[in-house]
């Protein structure tokens, strides 16, 4: 399992990078990891407003259908497109796979550092 210093991470199981005014999202090694093999990934459209700890996205594997909650409040910026025809890229290398990048940040939920999101995620698989 991987946890990248660079990176924020959600109780959710999502990843941010901040660089500028601007948020990268994805969904963590963990997630991945969890849901199994990806099939479909439904993504917002640039210019959608997204809202911290609101659905924007979801996720279908062979097990099931997962939504991904946004970790911030803002305007959907750039849409990775290339998922919509290769989720299994997410599966690859879910930390190069981003989803969304969010500009025009105004508000975000309580985040880790990789340290601290590795202990949670040992946490519960306890």
């Amino acid at each position: 399992m991987e946890f990248r210093t660079d990176l924020y991470y959600t109780k959710t199981h999502e990843w941010v990078k901040n660089e500028g005014d601007v948020a990268t999202i994805g969904i963590t090694d963990y997630a991945q990891d969890a849901l199994g093999d990806l099939v479909f990934v439904n993504l917002p459209q640039e210019g959608d407003a997204v809202q911290m700890e609101e659905v924007f996205a979801d996720v279908e594997s062979v097990k099931a259908v997962s939504d991904i909650y946004s970790p911030v409040t803002g305007t959907v910026a750039e849409v990775n497109e290339e998922l919509l025809d290769a989720p299994e890229l997410i599966n690859e290398s879910a930390y190069d796979a981003w989803f969304i990048k969010v500009e025009g940040v105004t508000e975000h939920v309580e985040m880790m550092n990789a340290e601290e999101y590795e202990a949670f995620v040992e946490s519960e698989a306890e």
